[in-house]
């Protein structure tokens, strides 16, 4: 293996690693999507597709996804990289090992400890795995509207919020 490719396979896992967020584009979609993942095993594991988890649209079994990773401390983009996406069977041991380590990440979960087995019965979990090919990166912001999704905090402050993130500062 050369040295640039090497560096280039390092450069994909620290990135890619250090990155609570990618975007990823599948076969055929307009546009990439952010997607919350975790790195395990040389390889981006995602789940979704399920009720009140993120959308995977685009993504199917032995397609290729295009995967942009920013940098941690600035925000832009580092790296973008293609990869091989792989359906993880319910139970299999590989899916047992993502599962693991997706479980530890996953924030505001509804349902606690038993997401496992709704993620079992009601949700996909992938793999992207790197094809070893580095993209350059995209010029201009491509910035666009983000996709309907069902996931959204956008709703009104509660009436008492300001009162208690302000307290009562007139008593001494």
């Amino acid at each position: 293996m050369t040295r640039e490719l090497l560096l280039d396979r390092a450069l994909v896992e620290e990135a890619t690693k250090k990155s609570g967020l990618v975007w990823v584009r599948g076969d055929g979609e307009p546009a990439a999507r952010a997607l919350w993942h975790v790195w395990h095993e040389g390889a981006v594991c995602l789940v979704g597709d399920g009720p009140g988890e993120q959308p995977l649209t685009g993504l199917a079994e032995g397609g290729s996804a295009e995967v942009t990773v920013r940098s941690k401390d600035k925000g832009g983009r580092l790296v973008c990289w293609t990869a091989r996406v792989v359906a993880l069977a319910p139970g299999s041991e590989a899916w047992e090992a993502a599962v693991g380590e997706l479980k530890g990440k996953r924030l505001n979960a509804p349902d606690g400890e038993a997401m496992t087995g709704r993620w079992a019965r009601e949700c996909r979990v992938l793999r992207l795995e790197p094809t070893g090919t580095v993209l350059p990166l995209p010029d201009g912001d491509l910035a666009a509207r983000p996709v309907p999704s069902p996931a959204t905090t956008r709703e009104p402050a509660p009436a008492g919020l300001p009162k208690l993130l302000l307290g009562r500062r007139g008593r001494r």
